[in-house]
């Protein structure tokens, strides 16, 4: 049986707006690891320096075939701590429970055509892991992911967490062979249209290693954010 294989990486946040072209505006530490079943656990700890700031860790762990089974997910905004919540998937249903300033102890149990094909819960290192929802043997195009579960719909992942269903589709734009600051990787570029939740995502376009790890490589959201993320360190 083979051993868990592990990859730690370190991922930076810059501004792309004229009057802070380049300025660090957080960062994210994650680890991925790979377990001799076949799963996968990602754990992340984010820092977004904007205010109101945030402060986020979350864990997910997904199955053999990438399905989400678990999650966990705390955050502090402005310094204030806003809710905390666990996670849980399975054929048919999801279900958390968490705990909130805003909405106080929730118990949430949702119904769902099978199991859910992702799970966000505002990692930029997780939002790597959701293009996996792509058929890749399809070649470029646009596939529409027809139920996706957030723990916010809020851009940054400020409120709750609770659970919020949406659809996704995801464009595949091709292979590239990319440099980050972490090195010179073989790449899959997507772009992630997420239209359907309260106010409408600016258009996002994500790269991550071609290796099946979907390891996040590097992003960037234009409209109002014009943000900027980059992996600038990879051990594995």
């Amino acid at each position: 049986m083979p051993k868990p294989r592990t990859a730690v990486g370190h991922i930076l946040y810059t501004s792309e707006k004229p009057d802070r072209m380049g300025q660090e505006r957080g960062r994210e530490v994650f680890t991925l690891t790979h377990h001799e079943d076949g799963s996968r656990t990602l754990t992340a700890h984010a820092e977004i320096d904007d205010a109101p700031s945030v402060v986020r860790d979350v864990s997910q762990t997904v199955d053999k075939d990438w399905y989400p089974m678990d999650s966990a997910v705390r955050i502090t905004v402005g310094g204030k701590f806003t809710g905390s919540g666990w996670f849980r998937f399975g054929d048919g249903f999801a279900e958390c429970e968490t705990n909130t300033v805003a909405e106080g102890r929730i118990s949430q149990r949702v119904e769902t055509q099978g199991r859910i094909r992702g799970f966000g819960n505002h990692a930029i290192a997780n939002d790597g892991w959701m293009n996996n929802a792509y058929d890749l043997t399809k070649g470029p195009g646009t596939q529409r992911i027809p139920r996706i579960l957030l723990s916010s719909p809020d851009h940054r992942g400020a409120t709750g967490p609770l659970l919020f269903g949406m659809g996704v589709g995801l464009r595949f734009v091709g292979r590239e062979s990319i440099d980050v600051k972490a090195g010179t990787f073989d790449a899959l570029h997507f772009q992630v249209i997420a239209n359907e939740m309260p106010e409408e995502h600016p258009p996002y376009d994500v790269w991550t290693t071609a290796d099946g790890d979907y390891i996040f490589l590097k992003g960037r959201v234009t409209g109002y954010m014009k943000t900027y993320y980059e992996l600038t360190k990879l051990e594995r």
